[in-house]
C-alpha cells in the first residue's frame, strides 16, 4: 500500500528499518507515463521505492510557469499507488525550506551556463540544491532520473561525483507518444493545433536541422553528453534542443547511434 508523507519527521519514520536498496524518483507533480518509466526501473531493482513530488520554487524565474504548473495530488499518489510505489514524500514549501529561501545553495558550475541553464539563468542552481536535500532527505541507494532532461541529468552526475554523494544516479530512457513527442507535464499547456506542430521539435533533432522546428527555437546543438560542450556529430553525442510552442517551452533530446 502506497504511505503519503509531507514532513520530514514522517518520513524518517516511514523508511527507518527497511531493509535491502531504497530508490528515490524525484518530480515536480503532474505524473504521467514518463514518471511510470522511471518508478518501473526503481522497482524491478529496489526493495523500496519512495517518489518526491515537490514543485521547487528555485528552479523557476520570477518569468516562468510556476503559478500555473499543474498540481495534482491526488492524482499522482493513484498513479503511485497503481505503480506499487511504497512511499510519496510531498512535502509543503516550509518543509522544505523552513527558515525561507536557503542563502547557501549547490552552484551548477560551468555546466549549468550553456544550452538550458543560459536560456534560465540560476535554473540548475536551483535544481541542485532542491536534489541535494531530497537526497540528504531520502538517504536513497540510487535515484532514478529520465534521460529527456539530459542536461539535468548530466549537471546531477557530476554534483554527486564532486561531491561524493554515496549514491547511484540511473538514467531512464525518454518516452515518447507514438507521433514522437515526448512526454513531459507541460505537454498540458499546449493546444491541439500546438501539440502538432510541437511534434517538429523530434523530427528536428533527428535529422539535426533547426529549420523543421514550427515553433520559436531557442537552440538546437550536437554536444557531448557529459561536458555539452559542442562537437561534430558522432556515435554517443546528444542533439539536443529547446523551442517554444504558443504557453510551453519544450525540450528534447536523442543520442546518436553508429549508422
Amino acid at each position: 500500500m502506497t504511505q503519503l508523507v509531507q514532513t520530514r519527521a514522517d518520513l524518517r519514520a516511514a523508511v527507518a528499518g527497511r531493509p535491502g536498496e531504497l530508490g528515490v524518483v524525484m518530480s515536480l507533480g503532474a505524473l504521467h507515463d514518463g514518471h511510470r518509466a522511471l518508478i518501473r526501473a526503481a522497482r524491478t531493482r529496489c526493495d523500496t521505492v519512495v517518489v518526491t513530488v515537490f514543485l521547487n520554487p528555485l528552479q523557476f524565474a520570477p518569468s516562468e510557469d510556476l503559478s500555473r504548473y499543474p498540481m495534482t495530488l491526488d492524482a499522482d499518489v493513484a498513479l503511485c499507488a497503481e505503480e506499487d510505489v511504497d512511499l510519496v514524500f510531498a512535502p509543503s514549501v516550509e518543509e522544505v525550506y523552513p527558515a525561507g529561501e536557503p542563502q547557501v545553495r549547490v552552484h551548477a558550475g560551468p555546466l549549468g551556463d550553456v544550452l538550458e541553464g543560459a536560456s534560465r539563468p540560476g535554473h540548475f542552481d536551483g535544481v541542485l540544491t532542491v536534489v541535494a536535500k531530497l537526497l540528504h532527505l531520502t538517504s536513497p541507494d540510487v535515484a532514478y532520473f529520465g534521460q529527456k532532461d539530459a542536461q539535468q541529468l548530466a549537471v546531477i552526475r557530476r554534483m554527486v561525483r564532486d561531491l561524493d554523494v554515496p549514491v547511484d544516479i540511473r538514467s531512464v530512457p525518454t518516452v515518447r507518444d507514438s507521433d514522437g513527442l515526448a512526454l513531459a507535464s507541460r505537454n498540458a499547456y499546449l493546444s491541439a493545433a500546438e501539440r502538432v506542430r510541437a511534434t517538429s521539435l523530434h523530427r528536428a533533432l533527428v535529422a539535426r536541422d533547426p529549420s523543421l522546428v514550427e515553433g520559436e527555437l531557442d537552440y538546437l546543438a550536437v554536444v557531448d553528453p557529459d561536458t555539452f560542450d559542442k562537437v561534430d556529430p558522432r556515435p554517443g553525442a546528444l542533439v539536443i534542443g529547446a523551442a517554444r510552442f504558443g504557453g510551453a517551452r519544450m525540450i528534447d533530446n536523442i543520442v546518436l547511434e553508429a549508422p
